[in-house]
């Protein structure tokens, strides 16, 4: 044994044997008969193993209880990293124990492929143990290599930490010793127990007070010492910034942005530091604060500031209020309500309200505030903030109803430093959010039309107690409408999650190309598989592709049939085909290429349609626009002719026999697949063949069910940093009702070059309403106008089937066979192995420039 290992041997079993409460001590009590504990029996071999790395003999399953994120301190002050250096403490739990154990960072990805997660088993088959050698601790028990299995159903949280100095309050990072926890997916949201929400309005006695206005200020500050007591109303909070490095010496390194006045300005206050924690969550507009022992600076030159509340009030740029913890200490008082009196003229919050009708005549960039009831609620999304680093905004989008139009508000809905909302929003809540932005652009097909947060943006569920905006005139006329409404009338358009492709990709790819943000136009071949996996979990992103339309294939859609009809209604079509994967397979046994050329492209299956009683030639498709308008397209004289080989599906013809139909009276059975010859040939010939066309169930809107409003929120809420014990026995997100009817397609392109293929899906945004009334004209058509669930009708017996619409499309497809495309393509990772690229736009000869 080294003398390392034996002295550190030596200090463990002297702290054990003591047990007098020092660092590192164990809960049990001296003489007691311990329980069988693998993390124990680990921990004591690891002491006198060489180099205090060990892989041990006996593997047990251990279950997965936290997974929390933070920032690791620079060691070399000298040598900065490039981007900030992101770290995981996993808790594990061997059934006798909890233990808070250092990832080691070589496995960080599987943490942000969502791979290694709260709730599943896992086996650790190599450990290490770390010691800080600055401080009197045990050593850091270190995860070097491990197989992360599956998701359990049942788990125990009742079971006590090992180490009592890692349960102590608030929770501190193993190796950072004036760290704390980040929100696991972003770093805006306040996570952890350091942010405290208990300040409230306190009594102050104002006899002997000597307050400055901002005006007086403004003039005086750069000749002033010291500065007397701001008497000042909060009209608005900007969402957390942190802003944390790795070589700086901040423990809490945020700010936040209060836009605070009194009858003379507004200005910017700046709250820093270890003052978020203590104050960030205890304030909100329209408090009257006493701000006292503050510092004053010159305003920084690139800073934004919002639009005043009332444009009476002048707007002071050239200084700004610093609140700090120290430098010197702010003190700051939340004043009652009751105690403000009217000869201070602070001034009252005014909110913008707009309903749905009047944002058609709003500007771009225009700000206001809605309310309204939530319609449609879809799952969380990320995006980086920058190319090459860790940071992410976290955003989803959001249906908001009013009853002044047919149409929704379309809001893009980013992380507000609300978590407790942002992760709790569900259809049928009445909602509202303030200081939304006016995104549009009239000169693009489809039409450009929908809002998005600001920094200021602050989001209510409707109803809060506390909250200033009831007496508003727009608020009191959606609640009277509002109240009209039963239940199962807000129910009936309820819906939630699933792929959402939105904003729509513009008409033409001149039009893409400005839009777009990205270095290279097109990404090659070669280099899809790189992207997708670089992506990290439900992180979203979207490219240009070139290649052929050599395959398509219709998949219906099917869900689990149970009993209990509040949850689905009994499928009316045929079976899936065999191609789609068992709900136990995993998307890695795609990739791999397990599943069977002839599960994929085999022999098609035959399926019933109903013969459509309407005139082809009265007939009109009529196309919903996402930004809801009904638009009708014209009748296209229906082709058999195709560019390549003859299409296998019939079109929408009189029944009659043929060696691609069979009939039975009314009853016509086609083909629900395509392939060209050209695809034919190259196939033993390509290089590789991605396969990323599977449909994963939290892809499909579901019609939302009151009853299962919990467990339907977490299915479309990020993966959360601990584990949250499950009540009863939660249902299949299969289980629940699709808010689309037509299924989806995957689609094969080939390259350019003849050597890669990519088998990708295609989600059209139909609603069974669309398919009472509307066929797809062509498969560019299809992609131009994708439906945002409209309002619902009854669908009547002699509505078209969803297959005849499939029909259609993959009619349309084959008739690109051999013509070179340019394809968008969405990409999203939703965690442990799962990827779906979604086929977004196809632009064809025609439409590049």
């Amino acid at each position: 044994m080294s003398d390392e290992g034996g002295r550190a041997r030596s200090y463990l079993l002297n702290l054990e044997e003591k047990q007098i409460g020092l660092p590192g001590g164990l809960l049990r009590k001296a003489g007691a008969q311990e329980p069988k504990s693998w993390i124990q029996k680990v921990l004591e071999q690891i002491v006198g193993s060489p180099g205090l790395r060990l892989t041990p003999s006996e593997v047990v399953p251990v279950t997965v209880l936290a997974v929390q994120r933070y920032l690791l301190e620079c060691d070399h002050r000298n040598e900065l990293p490039k981007s900030p250096n992101y770290c995981y403490d996993v808790t594990i739990t061997d059934g006798v124990y909890q233990e808070k154990c250092y990832l080691d960072t070589s496995l960080n990805s599987l943490v942000r492929q969502n791979i290694l997660k709260v709730g599943i088993k896992m086996r650790i088959s190599r450990v290490s143990c770390l010691y800080n050698e600055e401080g009197l601790g045990q050593g850091i028990l270190c995860i070097d290599s491990v197989h992360c299995g599956e998701v359990l159903d049942d788990i125990s949280v009742e079971i006590p930490f090992r180490n009592r100095e890692q349960q102590k309050k608030p929770e501190r990072p193993l190796r950072s010793q004036r760290g704390h926890y980040l929100a696991l997916w972003n770093n805006e949201d306040p996570y952890g127990d350091i942010w405290l929400t208990n300040k409230q309005p306190e009594d102050y006695d104002f006899k002997h007070l000597k307050v400055i206005s901002l005006s007086n200020l403004e003039m005086t500050w750069s000749r002033r010492n010291y500065f007397p007591a701001l008497l000042v109303r909060i009209l608005y909070k900007s969402k957390l910034r942190y802003y944390g490095k790795p070589h700086k010496k901040e423990t809490e390194p945020y700010q936040s942005f209060l836009e605070i006045a009194d009858r003379s300005g507004t200005v910017t206050a700046i709250m820093w530091n270890d003052l978020c924690p203590q104050w960030y969550k205890s304030l909100r507009t329209g408090l009257v604060l006493l701000l006292q022992a503050y510092s004053v600076k010159k305003s920084h030159p690139y800073r934004m500031q919002p639009p005043p509340v009332n444009p009476n009030i002048k707007i002071i740029s050239s200084m700004e209020i610093n609140l700090n913890i120290q430098d010197p200490p702010t003190n700051i008082i939340i004043i009652p309500e009751y105690q403000v009196k009217p000869e201070w003229g602070l001034p009252k919050l005014n909110h913008r309200f707009i309903t749905r009708q009047e944002l058609e005549d709003k500007p771009r960039n225009y700000i206001c505030d809605v309310i309204g009831i939530l319609s449609f609620v879809g799952r969380v999304q990320r995006s980086k903030k920058r190319e090459n680093h860790e940071d992410f905004w976290s955003y989803r989008w959001i249906h908001i109803t009013d009853g002044t139009s047919e149409q929704p508000f379309i809001v893009e809905l980013f992380s507000t430093s609300q978590p407790e909302i942002f992760e709790n929003i569900y259809p049928m809540a009445y909602f509202m959010c303030t200081q939304l932005r006016v995104v549009r652009n009239n000169n693009v097909v489809p039409r450009l039309l929908y809002l998005t947060t600001t920094d200021e943006s602050r989001v209510f569920l409707a109803g809060q107690r506390g909250q200033p905006y009831p007496y508003e005139s727009k608020v009191k006329n959606f609640i009277r409408w509002v109240k009209t409404k039963t239940d199962s009338e807000k129910l009936k358009n309820a819906v939630i999650g699933g792929y959402y492709p939105y904003p729509p990709v513009p008409s033409t790819f001149s039009k893409y190309s400005r839009s777009s943000k990205v270095d290279s136009l097109v990404t090659s071949m070669n280099e899809v598989k790189k992207v997708v996996e670089d992506l990290q979990y439900r992180e979203q992103k979207r490219i240009a592709i070139r290649g052929i339309i050599t395959a398509i294939k219709y998949i219906p859609h099917s869900y689990t049939n149970k009993s209990t009809s509040a949850l689905v209604t009994p499928p009316s079509i045929s079976q899936p085909s065999a191609s789609q994967a068992a709900p136990g397979q995993s998307h890695s046994e795609e990739i791999n290429g397990n599943q069977h050329e002839g599960d994929s492209l085999g022999m098609s299956q035959s399926f019933q349609t109903t013969s459509t009683t309407l005139s082809p030639s009265k007939k009109k498709r009529i196309l919903q626009a996402p930004c809801g308008k009904l638009i009708a397209v014209p009748q296209r004289e229906a082709s058999s002719q195709t560019n390549g080989d003859t299409l296998d599906t019939v079109g929408m013809v009189p029944c009659q026999r043929s060696a691609n139909a069979d009939t039975t009276g009314n009853i016509r059975f086609i083909k629900d697949r395509w392939e060209s010859q050209l695809l034919k040939e190259k196939r033993p010939c390509l290089k590789d063949h991605l396969k990323y066309s599977y449909v994963h169930p939290e892809s499909i809107p579901r019609k939302f069910i009151l009853e299962h409003k919990k467990f339907l929120t977490q299915q479309y809420n990020s993966q959360p940093a601990k584990y949250i014990p499950l009540e009863g026995r939660p249902p299949k997100l299969q289980e629940f009702k699709s808010a689309r009817s037509l299924g989806h397609f995957e689609v094969t392109i080939l390259g350019l070059n003849h050597e890669i293929a990519i088998d990708v899906a295609f989600l059209p945004m139909f609603c069974p309403e669309d398919v009472q009334t509307s066929q797809v004209d062509t498969l560019l058509t299809c992609m131009n106008y994708s439906c945002v669930y409209p309002p619902a009708t009854p669908v009547n017996a002699q509505s078209l089937s969803p297959r005849a619409l499939a029909g259609d499309i993959i009619k349309a497809a084959a008739e690109l066979d051999r013509v070179h495309i340019i394809g968008i393509l969405d990409i999203c990772n939703l965690g442990n192995n799962k990827v779906e690229v979604c086929l977004q736009k196809i632009y064809s000869p025609k439409k590049i420039p």
